[in-house]
């Protein structure tokens, strides 16, 4: 029928009753049943037989191995059994000795077909190691995550520059390349050419003087002068935890032209003079950029800006400068806005982003999809926006903020007609009324999560479900799945510990028989709870519960 047949490691036309069934399944199909098992299950099915053993090798796409010293003699024949491996993780605690730059070098011998390498807490590899590795070539190898290690700026100019497929870069806390930013000379990243044309990208051991002793200002315009013989080709660049943003301005200017998604989390340094420096006002194809924790401001947002017009996600989280004026321009310039994430932050009570900034974005961007404004005091002129020009708006999110009130809710319950999923966070003026306009509202809603307002209560929750059988409400307040008739009996429990009075007694009694009357009529309410307190209410419901059962018997006997 034009199908290629599948293979087979042992062939037996007649099979009895007493023979192994699995000897007539194909390794195909052998392999993909090895593939749903866990981790230990798998081990130990490996060792069955030879021909498991051989099918689970050639099955493996990933391979998670505890990279201690211990490891480095056995990781070649460990390798080789696991030839076809594509994902390779090495994990090593920092208190502890992980493995050395020869047991590194050799891994591309051993796995040819590798595309993932995931190294963390590996601190005795060194760049001498990152340099044996990429001397290898491996010509499959597309993402390269590096955390916690003992490597520097000249191991990883060596990977950029001989590992021509590389895509995806994360490094994470690599205090070595942090301290190399004290020597202005040394080599940041590879492929630059000098001006008089001479290729330095062949020894990671050479000086590449992009950035060269100086003022600040000639580092940054030197930085202009050098262009690359090869233009990476990374398409995502995350960095966390590292200091002296300038470090990178060369390597996000050579891969402008083909980077997607820039990450920068709590890395030190002024963003807003790398992002000027390394954009340079040109096009690229950045589509989602996330900025955690770092010193930016409306200058970098211009930059994007200028440089982005295919921007997608916006993810602004604690950015110390940005205000209104810096938003507006992301309006202007980046149409194609679908996600925007802004977590407001005031650094000594300065300009922030607040409800103009949100108000130019709803105006101009009419492809949103997902909002999340944390900290941002969004009026009724802003939401009246959003949901006017983004008919595709799914996913809002509102939280930390006093500006939020029952009369914002009900706007929502009443305009958002798209709205899927709603997060209401600490927003104090929200009660129980605002919450119920929007079970009446919002007719495609799914899911509902709130968080930390003090008007809302469990027994609103009950109602909801009345009118919306399908609404998955997430409230803060354990992690439990209660039914109706078990809220309010625990409501009642709850109450009649706190008061231990024989009226509150009574009134468990009455609110039992009403409880058990509507669990037979009405399926469970679907409440699910994550915080902080959930142990506590869990602890406090069931000594309520307890409470209740000891009291049980003492009643039956006295009526």
């Amino acid at each position: 029928m034009g199908q290629s047949s599948s293979s087979c490691s042992c062939n037996n036309g007649d099979i009895d009753g007493d023979d192994d069934l699995t000897l007539s399944l194909p390794d195909e199909c052998l392999g993909s049943v090895f593939g749903k098992l866990g981790c230990l299950d798998r081990n130990s099915c490996s060792l069955v037989c030879k021909r498991w053993k051989c099918v689970d090798s050639k099955s493996r796409n990933r391979l998670v191995l505890l990279a201690r010293s211990e490891l480095s003699p056995c990781l070649p024949s460990l390798l080789s059994r696991f030839n076809t491996v594509s994902v390779l993780s090495l994990k090593c605690s920092r208190k502890l000795f992980s493995i050395d730059d020869a047991a590194l070098s050799r891994i591309p011998i051993f796995l040819p077909f590798l595309k993932k390498l995931k190294l963390k807490g590996c601190i005795h590899i060194s760049d001498d190691g990152l340099h044996a590795f990429s001397l290898h070539h491996p010509p499959l190898l597309t993402k390269l995550s590096f955390a916690s290690c003992g490597f520097g700026a000249k191991g990883l100019n060596s990977l950029l520059s001989n590992c021509p497929s590389l895509q995806d870069l994360t490094l994470k806390r690599l205090r070595k390349l942090d301290a190399t930013s004290s020597t202005p000379a040394s080599s940041l990243w590879p492929g630059a050419l000098n001006v008089d044309g001479g290729d330095v990208s062949n020894d990671h051991h050479n000086n590449i003087n992009a950035v060269v002793a100086g003022d600040a200002n000639k580092k940054e315009k030197d930085a202009h002068n050098y262009y690359y013989k090869r233009s990476l080709r990374l398409e995502r660049l995350c960095l966390k935890d590292l200091h002296n943003a300038r470090l990178f301005i060369p390597l996000i200017l050579s891969a402008s032209s083909s980077i997607k998604t820039l990450i920068v989390c709590r890395s030190s340094g002024n963003w807003d003079r790398v992002l000027e420096t390394s954009l340079h006002g040109k096009t690229t194809s950045i589509s989602e950029i996330q900025m955690e924790n770092v010193q930016m401001g409306d200058a970098g947002l211009l930059a994007i800006s200028s440089s982005c017009p295919d921007l997608q996600l916006l993810y602004l989280s604690r950015t110390t400068d940005c205000t209104d004026d810096g938003l507006s321009a992301i309006a202007n310039s980046c149409r194609k806005l679908r996600k925007l994430h802004i977590d407001a932050w005031s650094r000594f009570g300065s300009r922030t982003i607040g409800d103009e900034g949100v108000f130019s974005i709803a105006n101009k961007c009419s492809q949103l999809q997902e909002v999340v404004l944390m900290g941002i005091p969004i009026a009724i002129p802003s939401l009246n926006a959003l949901a006017s020009n983004c008919p595709g708006l799914e996913r809002l999110a509102l939280c930390n903020t006093d500006s939020v009130q029952d009369s914002e809710m009900a706007f929502i319950a009443a305009k958002f007609l798209a709205l899927k999923k709603l997060c209401i966070k600490n927003c104090p003026n929200v009660s129980k009324s605002g919450i119920e306009a929007v079970g009446r509202g919002c007719p495609n809603l799914v899911k509902l999560k709130v968080k930390r307002c003090k008007g809302v209560t469990q027994a609103m929750v009950s109602r909801l479900r009345f009118q919306r059988s399908s609404l998955v409400v997430s409230l803060d307040a354990g992690s439990m799945l209660f039914d109706s008739g078990g809220i309010s009996l625990l409501a009642s429990a709850v109450n009649e510990e706190e008061q231990g009075t024989a009226t509150a007694m009574t009134n468990t009694n009455s609110s039992r028989s009403a409880a058990a009357a509507a669990a037979t009529t009405v399926a469970a309410t679907h409440v699910i709870c994550s915080s902080r307190g959930a142990l506590l209410l869990r602890s406090k419901f069931e000594s309520a519960l307890q409470l209740g059962r000891r009291r049980r018997p003492t009643e039956d006997n006295a009526s």
